[in-house]
């Protein structure tokens, strides 16, 4: 494990394999880079994989105190971790929340990206992308965490989990999370308590039209709720944007089935 500071930080991160312009991969909600484990030995066989820990996450041990678990702290990290790399562009990757955060990254700062990878982004869509929408409607993702975070500021750390997990995978979803997934929910849980007040805003489709590096979105054919329409709203409008929906999986998709993820992930960045 490695150490960057950025932003009177010390963000860990992980390296393997070699070759430049590395692939920087951010993950989402509960996660760490631990995340990218089933997919780092394919990855890195063609390129220099470095996956990061956002702010707050694992290995830090956080509270839940404080006001700077935001989006637009964590897009600033990002920003300034890709600039202290020193080598010019390059590729980036996010995945559910982490892919929220790339989209801001190649929205606000182009310059540093030479191609992005969206593995299914998760916000809410403003008017300008669902058009059908008198006003701005949130997902029900926000009621659901405030319930998440109630249960895990009373210590009730499973029961947390098991609500979160629901809101992707479904109902038990919870009883098939992998042992070595719980763990790393178990050692993020508390980062719930700041995602609750991290002022995302939803997507618009001048934001979708800003991004000029080639995108690929990536979604599972089985993802319950609404990831997809999100996904698809945001690539009709991404310049150029392609999408590859890995069959069979869900939301997790390059756990589900890392080979068929990898595939699509390396052969749009050998472009």
């Amino acid at each position: 494990m490695l150490y960057r500071r950025v932003n009177s930080y010390n963000m860990a991160y992980i390296e393997v394999g070699h070759g430049d312009p590395p692939l920087v991969c951010v993950h989402g909600t509960v996660g760490d880079f631990r995340v990218w484990s089933p997919v780092l030995g394919p990855l890195s066989r063609q390129r220099r994989v470095i996956a990061l820990s956002l702010r707050h996450f694992f290995p830090e041990h956080w509270d839940g105190i404080g006001t700077d678990y935001t989006i637009a702290q964590h897009v600033a990290d990002v920003i300034a971790f890709i600039e202290a790399l020193d080598i010019g562009r390059v590729d980036l990757m996010g995945h559910s929340r982490g892919s929220h955060i790339a989209f801001r990254v190649a929205q606000q700062r182009q310059e540093l990206l030479r191609r992005l990878v969206l593995a299914e982004p998760t916000g809410d869509l403003d008017t300008s992308l669902a058009p059908a929408l008198t006003t701005a409607v949130p997902s029900s993702s926000g009621t659901r965490y405030r319930e998440v975070a109630e249960r895990i500021a009373a210590g009730d750390i499973d029961g947390g989990l098991k609500v979160f997990s629901e809101m992707y995978g479904g109902p038990d979803e919870w009883s098939r999370v992998p042992a070595t997934v719980r763990q790393t929910w178990h050692d993020n849980a508390r980062t719930l308590l700041g995602q609750v007040n991290e002022q995302r805003q939803p997507f618009a489709r001048r934001d979708a039209e800003a991004i000029r590096a080639p995108t690929l979105f990536v979604g599972g054919a089985n993802t319950p709720g609404r990831l997809l329409e999100v996904l698809h709203a945001l690539a009709a409008h991404v310049p150029g944007a392609r999408v590859e929906t890995i069959a069979n999986a869900g939301h997790f998709m390059f756990e589900d089935d890392p080979v068929r993820f990898c595939a699509a992930v390396l052969a749009f960045l050998a472009e």
